[in-house]
């Protein structure tokens, strides 16, 4: 497995990963598929030390991505990212996650201008949880209900992890 920033070639097959989990999951409470225009700007946004974007390839394939995105859009916030875990079914339970939070948490205390790494977890997702628990991270509440989809409400989990340098 090979762990590297992501490059333009990969927007494809990432935006196939996360329109996974708009159609057939809860990881994203996105509803409607997103369009590879939408995402080639996303892709573009996460072109910063602040903000990088990084993939796992296996065997020439992207299996999955990590990514830390503005957690908001006031300027007091910009010490603070929101973290992204995305993995392809098929290839989940492989050690390929780890392997992404291990490399985003580096990219992460190396860049000075975070302090504060942020992730917001459909609740019930007891595999996210414990590879957030597992990388440093701490819970810090539920937001009841925050969104609706798949026929329910669903809650969401926050977890924060304040950069040790």
């Amino acid at each position: 497995m090979i762990i590297r920033k992501a490059l333009e070639s990969d927007v494809p097959r990432l935006l196939e990963i996360y329109n996974y989990e708009v159609i057939n999951g809860v990881s994203t409470l996105d509803i409607t598929p997103k369009e590879l225009p939408e995402w080639q700007e996303w892709f573009e946004h996460h072109q910063t030390a602040r903000h990088p974007l990084i993939v796992a390839e296996k065997d020439g394939i992207v299996a999955g991505y990590a990514s830390l995105s503005p957690y908001r859009a006031k300027e007091a916030y910009k010490s603070t990212a929101e973290l992204s875990v995305y993995i392809a079914p098929e290839y989940r339970r492989q050690g390929i996650a780890s392997a992404l939070m291990e490399e985003i948490m580096r990219l992460a205390c190396e860049n000075t201008e975070l302090h504060l790494i942020v992730s917001v977890i459909t609740s019930g997702n007891a595999a996210s949880e414990a590879l957030h628990r597992k990388f440093g991270f701490s819970f810090c509440g539920t937001i009841h209900e925050a969104g609706f989809k798949h026929g329910k409400f669903q809650s969401i989990d926050n977890f924060e992890n304040v950069l040790s340098r």
